[in-house]
């Protein structure tokens, strides 16, 4: 499109794509290439202005992984019949697929964190006729996405309208129980790039609505834990909650549900 904020768009066809899926392509000097997105698309006439919900994949994964390994948009698609969430868009980006997992972090000469903050919400916004500039944005994820999140959301606040996270890693450090990359490769010159308690202190005065959990089971409970007391001691205003399960797909399946009809509340 002529004013597109990209260089070069591809854009799946409606004749292939299935259970409101579409596949977003764009090429952006954050990531010296292409990033991909999967965007969920509610089924229903005259929708305009929709919500976009941000999810973030965690180590590992892409672009697709929400969908495919977690059921993103049948969940979203349940829930808006059952009348449970009003209509939103979810938009499923990669993390720019380096490494075993970027971070979401600024390195190596390329931007993931804006790629996130500021190329997939101008993706969506362009190439999905039911969004517009006047879309309200939140913003989740899961493990390093749920990192991503609660950075990014909080960072970039006054941009988000709520922020969730879902067995989130709260600190850089907590990458090494998962890549293979060294830890030098995430460094980060300021503090609050690589911790999510720094990043939500920094900018507590205009903070959306925030909400994370953990399961009892999962090698971050106590990271959630300090977390959760830490903004306790600040008297930082945040839901946190603790359920049963492990760091799988079957707790991430299961509590999308509190994550949407969270995001549903603070429209």
């Amino acid at each position: 499109m002529a004013d597109s904020k990209f260089r070069t768009t591809e854009l799946s066809f409606p004749q292939y794509e299935m259970d409101g899926l579409r596949f977003i392509t764009i090429k952006t000097k954050n990531l010296k290439g292409r990033g991909d997105i999967c965007v969920f698309v509610p089924d229903g006439h005259d929708l305009k202005d929709l919500p976009i919900a941000i999810l973030l994949h965690g180590v590992y994964g892409s672009a697709w992984v929400w969908s495919m390994l977690g059921g993103a948009h049948k969940t979203a698609a349940r829930l808006i019949k059952e009348g449970l969430i009003k209509p939103m868009i979810l938009a499923m980006p990669s993390d720019g697929l380096w490494g075993d997992g970027s971070g979401y972090m600024e390195h190596d000469g390329q931007d993931f964190e804006k790629w996130i903050a500021h190329d997939v919400p101008a993706a969506v916004r362009e190439n999905i006729p039911q969004t517009s500039d006047k879309s309200v944005l939140f913003i989740t994820g899961l493990s390093m996405g749920g990192f991503g999140a609660l950075k990014i959301g909080t960072k970039y606040a006054k941009h988000f309208k709520a922020i969730t996270g879902h067995s989130s890693i709260t600190e850089v450090k907590q990458m090494e129980l998962f890549v293979e990359e060294p830890l030098s490769d995430y460094k980060q010159v300021v503090r609050s790039n690589e911790d999510v308690l720094t990043s939500i202190l920094e900018n507590k005065s205009h903070l959306p609505p925030l909400r994370f959990d953990c399961g009892s089971e999962d090698l971050l409970i106590e990271f959630n834990r300090t977390l959760h007391q830490e903004l306790l001691n600040h008297g930082i205003d945040h839901v946190y909650q603790e359920y049963p399960g492990g760091h799988q797909w079957e707790y991430w399946q299961e509590h999308l549900v509190d994550t949407l009809q969270f995001f549903d509340k603070a429209i």
